[in-house]
């Protein structure tokens, strides 16, 4: 199953903060997930959210603080152990789904799910061969998705991840990311629309962690 980690791990963020130059963005973030939990952070547009999940993945260097693994030996660090999702897709237009996803699975590595179960997950098996430019806003999305179902990443790091989605794809993916933690992964997702999946703990900026 995709998420599936073999062994206990906890993710585990101290006094994490961000600088954008002229200020801070936030200080003092701290949380612990452990294998089979989430994390839904919420706050208004430029809270920093966004950047929150960058400098987790490793995208940006956070100006203090730090977000490490531990109780694993399975990955060297939380970049090398995530999936990230952000708002681009991050695909070729040109290129067909099938050949975009092939590619991602190979830059990847640990393969999970292949390419044509992926898809037939989130319902667009018949976008196999079409270049990725014909698809609709939500399709692009659903098919960026699917990303994480092919190669195995225990920790699922989303940056507003149901941008571009209708009603009945937000609740599918709530789905994936309910299975994923089940099988002993980890997610944060930062959103400002809900992901339905009982039990993720929630950190608003400019509040606290909570159950």
């Amino acid at each position: 199953m995709p998420g599936e980690t073999g062994e206990p791990m906890k993710l585990v963020v101290t006094d994490l903060a961000a600088d954008r130059g002229s200020g801070p963005i936030f200080e003092a973030v701290a949380f612990a997930l452990a294998d089979g939990e989430g994390l839904l952070v919420t706050g208004p547009n430029g809270a920093g959210k966004s950047t929150l999940v960058r400098a987790i993945a490793g995208l940006l260097r956070p100006s203090a603080g730090t977000a490490v693994l531990e109780e694993t030996d399975d990955w060297p660090d939380v970049p090398s152990a995530s999936h990230y999702l952000g708002p681009i897709n991050a695909m070729k237009p040109a290129l067909s789904v099938f050949e975009n996803l092939s590619f991602w699975q190979d830059f990847c590595g640990r393969p999970a799910l292949d390419v044509d179960e992926a898809l037939d997950r989130i319902g667009l098996e018949h976008t196999r061969d079409l270049p990725f430019s014909y698809l609709s806003t939500g399709q692009r999305r659903r098919v960026s998705i699917a990303k994480l179902l092919i190669s195995h990443r225990p920790i699922w790091l989303l940056d507003e991840p149901t941008s571009g989605l209708d009603a009945a794809s937000e609740l599918h993916f709530a789905e994936l990311v309910r299975e994923h933690m089940e099988a002993g992964g980890i997610a944060i997702a930062a959103t400002h629309l809900p992901i339905r999946v009982d039990g993720m703990k929630r950190l608003e900026f400019g509040g606290t962690v909570s159950a």
